[in-house]
């Protein structure tokens, strides 16, 4: 039994290890067979990389072979390139010096010339000095010789020769300006007349007539009693708070309200119809509608001041101009209202400028404003003129000079200096000189006449004098004995100069000197 199982056992470890023998045996058998697989292999993709070897570096050969050629192509390329610039720059710097050497030479023929024309000036200037004093001793010698001759001195001849030049030169001037006056009417006067006409007929305006009152009107005569107030007093609260006369008379159905300004009877009409229409009416309620009216019409002459100059076209106005171009709508000039007539010469300027070829936007603005000194602010800008107020603030508010100028001179208290200064005093005399314009005062009109008629009587030779059409024409007539025709001429130049120098007038005035010469006989 036991010895069974140690066959078995041995048996089994004699299985095992022969076992184990031939499996190391096929293993080793497959291990070769593998190594012999792996070195073909090897050896032929050894000598498959060896022929893609070759073949890369065949081809990389080939392509360093081109790109060597290229950089070769290129590089002598830019050789030649540098050889042609540098070949170029030879051939400028040869020219170059060709030139200078050209320019050289010029130069010391021009240096040479020169010195030659400064010896030969310098020799020419020596002998004029000569021949200078020389001529002066002449000179000397037959002034000399004339004063011996004529018993007359130098000094004495030369006052005898200025006397009689001076009559014959006045004679001579006074002749060249009456044809230099007749040829510009012929020339100038048509033209003239036909800008103006046709100006006035483009510009198509209405005439308003301010006067000192405004009228009131109520629907019924119990208002005035309100009005009135108790022992008057509303009457002279509103009295007070705008500074205007309140007249409450036995006129039906309306209050007069008196004031020479138009912006102080403004308010109190429009305060007036406002108490009228709340009921209310006393004292503390007339000085509150009083302030509110004065701040709405403040903002209404600000609107006005727009309009208008939105309505001309004027563009960056000062505030300020803007603000006292709609006071002018509360002012007048000889009843005329002050805002139509700027209006209108702004009108008027900007259409004849046009027609002169000139600025006509400048025209129409210095036409505007040429009257924004008649709006003064306080009582100190009363005492100066108008012309030169509004001047000074044309120029505070940053105005051109060319309007600056032409506010101020158009009514001759500065000198013109610009084109644009004549053609705005004639404008304001177009709108303002035309019958129902304006309203002016019957003394000063007629004391105007008499003025015109002493200025004629002022000159010696006058007989009478008399200022007709309204003192557009001056008629004067001379003693035929003590003035002759050319002193006719002289003496209507003279007296319409008198006149243009002394007096301020609206137009023009047309001095006529009539010379009446008489022969009579009897026959008996």
């Amino acid at each position: 039994m036991d010895n069974s199982i140690i066959f078995a056992v041995g048996g089994v470890i004699l299985g095992l290890a022969i076992g184990f023998i031939i499996a190391k045996t096929l293993e080793k058998n497959n291990a070769s067979k593998l190594i012999k697989n792996a070195k073909k292999n090897a050896a032929s993709i050894l000598k498959q990389a060896n022929l893609e070897g070759e073949s890369i570096k065949k081809d990389k050969m080939l392509q360093a072979k081109e790109k060597f050629l290229e950089l070769k192509a290129e590089h002598e390329k830019v050789i030649l390139s540098r050889d042609k610039k540098m070949s170029e720059a030879e051939k400028r710097t040869r020219d170059k010096e060709s030139q200078i050497s050209n320019e050289l030479s010029k130069s010391k023929k021009s240096n040479d010339s020169l010195e030659s024309k400064i010896k030969d000036y310098n020799h020419r200037l020596d002998v004029l000095e000569s021949k200078q004093e020389e001529v002066e001793r002449l000179h000397r010698s037959q002034v000399q010789q004339l004063e011996v001759i004529s018993s007359l001195s130098a000094e004495e001849a030369k006052e005898q020769l200025v006397e009689s030049l001076k009559g014959e030169a006045k004679n001579d001037a006074m002749a060249f300006i009456q044809s230099s006056l007749e040829e510009a009417k012929l020339t100038a006067e048509q033209d003239a007349k036909k800008i103006i006409i046709n100006t006035i007929q483009r510009i198509g305006t209405e005439e308003a007539v301010d006067n000192c009152v405004s009228v009131f009107n109520i629907e019924s005569d119990d208002v005035k009693g309100r009005i009135i107030g108790r022992e008057g007093r509303n009457i002279r609260a509103i009295e007070a708070a705008t500074g205007v006369e309140i007249i409450v008379d036995d006129t039906p159905e309306a209050i007069i309200l008196s004031c020479f300004d138009s912006v102080r009877r403004e308010i109190a009409r429009l305060s007036l119809h406002k108490l009228v229409t709340d009921g209310r009416i006393h004292p503390a309620r007339i000085e509150e509608i009083v302030k509110k009216t004065q701040k709405q019409i403040e903002q209404e002459i600000i609107e006005v001041g727009k309009r208008t100059v939105i309505d001309l076209g004027i563009h960056n106005l000062h505030p300020e101009l803007i603000k006292m171009v709609g006071r002018m709508k509360y002012r007048s000039s000889y009843g005329q209202n002050l805002l139509q007539h700027s209006r209108e010469v702004a009108k008027l300027c900007g259409v004849m400028a046009a027609e002169l070829g000139l600025n006509p936007k400048l025209a129409k603005r210095a036409g505007l404003l040429h009257d924004i000194g008649k709006v003064p602010d306080a009582e100190t800008d009363m005492e100066t003129p108008h012309a030169i107020l509004g001047m000074q603030w044309a120029e505070k508010y940053g105005e051109k000079d060319d309007v600056i100028n032409a506010i101020g001179a158009h009514h001759d208290e500065i000198e013109m200096k610009s084109l644009l200064a004549p053609i705005i005093q004639v404008c304001d005399a177009i709108s303002g000189a035309r019958p129902g314009a304006r309203r002016q005062v019957l003394d000063s009109y007629i004391q105007r006449l008499k003025d015109l008629e002493e200025i004629a009587f002022g000159f010696s030779g006058v007989k009478k004098a008399y200022a007709i059409q309204a003192g557009r024409e001056l008629r004067v007539i001379v003693e035929s004995e003590k003035v002759n025709d050319q002193t006719a001429a002289d003496l209507s130049f003279n007296i319409s100069q008198k006149i243009q120098t002394d007096m301020t007038y609206p137009g023009q005035v047309k001095v006529t000197v009539i010379r009446e010469t008489r022969a009579v006989n009897i026959a008996k």
